[in-house]
């Protein structure tokens, strides 16, 4: 959005809802494990758009637990093996995690269009990033009626497009108390090879791009997790994210493509951080 497009309507704006909407949750055990239990979770989102996640609570320890919200990227589901890499990682740290399907993904897939922000469906390619980041709420406003569940301590992981949508989720939703952000950037216009002084296409992407919001994050800690040759999200539009976010913040870079980031170190450079700030 152009700056005279912000000062009218801030972005941010667009991302409120009623809070007191009825989630209309369903949760089921699905897995009884020795040091945790596996549920899966439904609840009702803005648009009454019906979310499907699951929700990994420790058997040890004493809750309420904290929890991280952990999410995936394009393509993938909350199931896909580096998200069941993660969850094992922060059951074993002690968190409770819950994990999503971002829109029309996993549980929630409807449609085989191309994820395309630059021609074909792109405004449906929109309405994903901007729905699952409604949807992010509404897990907040979830946890918040779980009893087992820390709602002073909430941190959220979210890796590719995962973190993307998780950098505007984690600015207008102050309840979340530590993001972690991997392998993302802003200024999306650069990411998709988009004309970058077009009003237009700053104005389409205006609700979607986290250079627009990161700086709401803060006082709240940031950490940012990145490949420095990666292919998929050029390094440059991190460094604008972070250049835009306000401290405190932290950037590691690790020397790897998009998809050969050592996820294990990734992980546990995230629980570091996670249990100095959370």
């Amino acid at each position: 959005m152009s700056c005279g497009g912000m000062q009218e309507l801030p972005v941010a704006k667009y991302y409120e809802y009623d809070q007191n909407l009825p989630l209309h949750d369903s949760l089921r055990l699905e897995e009884s494990q020795a040091d945790s239990n596996l549920y899966y979770l439904t609840y009702q989102s803005v648009h009454d758009c019906d979310v499907s996640a699951l929700l990994s609570i420790p058997d040890t320890g004493e809750a309420p637990y904290p929890t991280v919200i952990l999410m995936h990227g394009l393509g993938d589901r909350k199931t896909v093996d580096y998200i069941e890499a993660g969850n094992r990682y922060f059951l074993d740290a002690g968190y409770a995690v819950l994990r999503l399907d971002i829109s029309n993904h996993g549980d929630r897939f409807k449609q085989n269009y191309d994820f395309d922000l630059i021609s074909g469906y792109k405004y449906w390619s929109r309405d994903i990033i901007s729905q699952t980041v409604f949807d992010l709420r509404r897990a907040v406003d979830y946890i918040y009626t779980h009893d087992d569940l820390d709602n002073e301590r909430i941190g959220y992981f979210g890796i590719s497009l995962g973190g993307i949508i998780g950098t505007i989720f984690c600015s207008v939703e102050s309840r979340v108390k530590v993001p972690i952000i991997v392998l993302a950037g802003g200024s999306l216009n650069l990411m998709f090879g988009m004309d970058a002084l077009s009003a237009e296409t700053q104005d389409f992407l205006s609700i979607i791009d986290p250079v627009n919001y990161v700086k709401m994050i803060s006082p709240r800690p940031l950490l940012m997790l990145n490949a420095s040759n990666d292919e998929i999200v050029p390094p440059i539009t991190t460094k604008l994210l972070y250049k835009a976010a306000k401290k405190p913040k932290e950037i590691i870079w690790y020397p790897a493509k998009h998809h050969d980031i050592p996820v294990d170190q990734v992980y546990k450079e995230g629980i570091l951080w996670l249990q100095e700030y959370l």
